[in-house]
Parts: structure tokens; sequence; C-alpha cells
């Protein structure tokens, strides 16, 4: 008897290729719709019902059943929450992050489990090795570098990757995805890749924190001199490193330092070689690990940011849920709040969440 798979079927392509190659290998395959979000904005209507069309015209096309399931609660107070509050407190989060640790690789797979599968499967730019004899898997980025998603899967634990499957994750391009969904007919493979934060669509962030969040004016203030250059809606708004957004009229371009959200106030440079802009080290926090321990100590790659390069750097392991990363020369500074993740070689160890730097230093 094959093993029943659960794949969540996003309407995109990824996820559509990923449950046609389980059924040419042999998997009794199930698919799922989760619909996270439904909510429109002001100028944007959310697209869940087009997406869950697309879904459904594939697993037509593959003779598959297809489950829509609400994840709405379990989304809005992991994902959209986490994002808002993440904000409020002066962060700058990931929620695809904790959209996968929570609802695709926590509710929708619990769910997946108690009705029966064996395996779960996702579209993902990912590769597993499963452990022998219940020991946690290992995770592995993608035969596509510039696609490779594993930047986004560092909360997932090893006992649930253990049971799952990336059926497109050792596929070299996604033009080559696109390709095989032509050959198969699956009648998705011109679709567009999806871009930003599904539920905020093109109204943009900033739109969307002002319409959750209370508008505050505060002061753009030189971070070298004091000087009050102008102002803002909310310090909220802002992100470490920003240079678009800040209205100050002429002059240089201006990037943001840090920002105060107790105080509302921004802070800017116009040097790019400003102090505060690098740095040789970070402290994590709420660090999660693959395998469910912290590495050891020593030297190993790290990236913050989704494709960004992967910097060689020494991490020390801080207890369980903290570590320090630190860099053999000056980096670019990464906004608190981001994810900073750990690899070695080409296995995905874990990583945690960029802490804020000592206000000392601003």
């Amino acid at each position: 008897m094959s093993e029943l798979v659960y794949v969540g079927m996003s309407g995109g392509v990824d996820s559509a290729l990923a449950a046609a190659l389980l059924i040419e290998q042999g998997y009794d395959v199930h698919g799922v719709y989760m619909r996270n979000w439904s909510r429109d904005l002001p100028g944007f209507k959310c697209p869940w019902a087009e997406e869950l069309a697309d879904a459904e015209r594939v697993a037509v096309t593959l003779g598959i059943d297809l489950d829509v399931w609400d994840c709405e609660a379990e989304y809005k107070a992991t994902v959209v929450d986490y994002l808002v509050d993440s904000y409020a407190r002066g962060y700058t989060p990931n929620p695809d992050v904790m959209c996968n640790q929570t609802v695709k690789f926590g509710t929708f797979a619990d769910r997946a489990f108690a009705e029966g599968a064996d395996l779960i499967a996702t579209g993902h730019y990912a590769r597993v090795e499963h452990g022998a004899q219940g020991s946690p898997a290992r995770l592995l980025r993608s035969a596509d570098a510039h696609k490779d998603q594993t930047y986004f899967l560092w909360r997932v634990g090893g006992e649930v990757l253990n049971r799952s499957l990336f059926p497109v994750g050792d596929i070299p391009s996604k033009a080559e995805v696109r390709h095989m969904c032509a050959e198969r007919g699956l009648g998705i493979e011109n679709k567009p890749d999806s871009d930003g934060i599904c539920f905020i669509g093109p109204v943009g962030l900033r739109t969307f924190l002002l319409d959750t969040l209370e508008r505050r004016a505060g002061n753009v203030v030189e971070w070298e001199t004091g000087t009050v250059l102008g102002h803002h809606d909310g310090a909220f708004l802002f992100t470490v490193g920003q240079r678009r957004g800040l209205d100050l009229g002429g002059g240089p371009a201006r990037y943001v330092v840090s920002t105060d959200v107790q105080e509302n106030v921004v802070y800017v440079t116009a040097d790019p070689h400003c102090p505060a802009l690098w740095t040789e080290g970070q402290m994590l926090e709420d660090c999660h690990w693959v395998c469910g321990e912290p590495p050891a100590a020593g030297n190993y790659l790290v990236r913050t940011r989704h494709t960004g390069q992967l910097r060689e750097a020494r991490v020390e392991p801080c207890g369980d849920h903290a570590c320090k990363v630190t860099y053999s020369e000056a980096v670019r500074t990464v906004a608190p709040g981001q994810s900073a993740v750990i690899y070695d070689g080409e296995e995905c160890l874990g990583g945690g969440i960029i802490a804020r730097p000592d206000p000392a230093l601003y």
C-alpha cells in the first residue's frame, strides 16, 4: 500500500508540480488548500478565491481530491499579529518564517498526521535528508541556489521535517519547474511568482501598518549631530538601512541608522560609511535548531536575508536559545527582528532573531 501524502497546494506553480511529481513517484496524494487570509484591504482585494480556483483546476487535472482548510485564526495569531507587534516594538520581522513554523509545518502538519497522512509535502525550494531510526532530519539547501528557501524554514524542527517532502528541491531552476508543469499539462506554468507579503499585496507595508497602528508624528534626526531634518508618521514605519520614504526633500541620500519607537525618533545619516551602519557581530535571540540542539561553537556560514550572501562567521551558542555571531570583517548592519540563518556547508542548522544592539551605541 502506497504512503499517503498530504500536499499543501497554494494555487502556484511549485506546489502544482510537487503534487504531480509525487503521483509519478507512486504516492497516494491528497491536496489541501490552506485558506490563511481572506480579508480585503483598501485598494486590494485578497486573491484567495482565485488562488483556490487555480489549485482546484490542478487537482482536477491530476485526478486528486482537494480539501480547503480554514487556517485564518492560527495565521492571524501567529503571523499577522506577530508582524504588527514586531513593528510596533521597532523590529523588522520575517512573517514567512513564522508562517512556516506555525501554519504550514504546524497546523497543517498536525491536522494532516491526525487524519492519517504518512507524510506532508510542499513546493518549497529545499531538500531534506531523513534521519534513521527516529533521529531528526537534516535540512539542506536546494539545487537552485537563487530560489533556495531554507532561509524561511530554519524554525521548522527536524521531527516534522522527517515526515516532510520537498519534491522541487532537486530541480536546478524555476525555468525547469515551469517547463515540467507545461509538459504535464497543468496549465499553470505561466503564472507569475508571488512577491512580497501575501496578505498585504500591492497596497504596501506602510499602508497596512498605518491602517493597523496609530499614526504618531515624530522627528527624523541626524545621527551625527542631533539636528532635526524632518518629520515622520511613526518610527515603526522605518527599518535600519532604509533609504527611500524619508521625505527629507533635497540634499544627499540618507540611510536609517536606528529607530526609537518609545521616543518616536528615526535617526539617519548621509554617510554610507557611518559606523552605525556597519557591525562586526550580532547577538541572536529566540534561536531554534533543526536537530533540537545548538551546534558546537565554531566557524559557519551565516545568511541575514533571503538570497543574501553567505558569510563566514564564528558562531558561539549562549545556551539553547541565544548565540553570538562574529564576522571576520565588518558587514552592513541588519535590522533587529530579521533572521540570521546558520549553515554548515549545504546544511541549514537553524538560526535566530537579530537582537537590538546596545542603545549606548547610539
